[in-house]
């Protein structure tokens, strides 16, 4: 569990099975805390000092750059029993986790896990290349206690959103120029109406513009949170 007192804050959601925390680390990073059990997103040095943080019984990676795959994070709370799910690019960095691959499903300990498209298509490097290649990246759906949680990763608002059901809590990113606008993700939420929305990933993009877009969708509510 996490100390008493911490810099993060966090969120208690009640699910059918008890209660889920989620302490927002930064950036793209997350810790949901779930009957006894550690489970981190995209561990990340430059938010959170990992060596102060509980040991891992998971640790899921959306994609291989180093501000999602740091392996200096993943090594302060790993454990032999640490289990670790990754995509196929990640998994040549780093050995010993569970490849998944977007429409995959796996149950790890009881935590449905479902890996999800995620990629661009109208941000590019100055090359042409997308910034996030299609089918390189994972998003992850995780089932606690019947409440469906959609971790985004980085992606824009592709049409694989719409495909998306009974998603309880999104977290979609808005760090400009890799992934959405304030726009972009009002679009997405629109389309698969999370009842809580979390930006993430944010960077410096204005999170009071997409308060805005979404201030008639009333089944939708907003939170922003510290994950700049």
């Amino acid at each position: 569990m996490m100390p008493t007192q911490t810099p993060y804050e966090t969120d208690v959601i009640a699910t059918s099975s008890g209660a889920l925390q989620i302490t927002f680390l930064g950036h793209g990073s997350l810790l949901f805390t779930f009957q006894g059990k550690e489970i981190y997103i995209d561990p990340f040095t430059r938010v959170a000092d990992y060596t102060r943080l509980p040991a891992a019984d998971v640790i899921l990676i959306t994609h291989e750059h180093p501000d999602h795959l740091d392996l200096a994070a993943i090594a302060a709370i790993r454990t032999p029993a640490t289990q670790i799910v990754l995509t196929e690019t990640c998994a040549a960095q780093l050995q010993g986790g569970i490849i998944m691959r977007n429409g995959d499903t796996y149950t790890l300990d009881g935590l449905r896990i479902e890996a999800v498209p995620a990629y661009n298509i109208l941000r590019k490097r100055d090359n042409g290349q997308p910034f996030h290649p299609q089918g390189r990246g994972n998003g992850y759906i995780l089932t606690f206690g019947g409440q469906r949680v959609y971790i985004a990763g980085d992606t824009e608002n592709i049409p694989e959103m719409r495909q998306l059901q009974n998603i309880a809590i999104a977290f979609l990113p808005m760090n400009l120029p890799y992934t959405m606008t304030p726009a972009m993700v009002a679009d997405a939420a629109k389309t698969f109406k999370p009842r809580v929305l979390y930006p993430y990933h944010y960077g410096n993009t204005n999170v009071t513009e997409l308060v805005e877009l979404l201030s008639a969708e009333k089944d939708i509510e907003v939170r922003i949170r510290k994950l700049a």
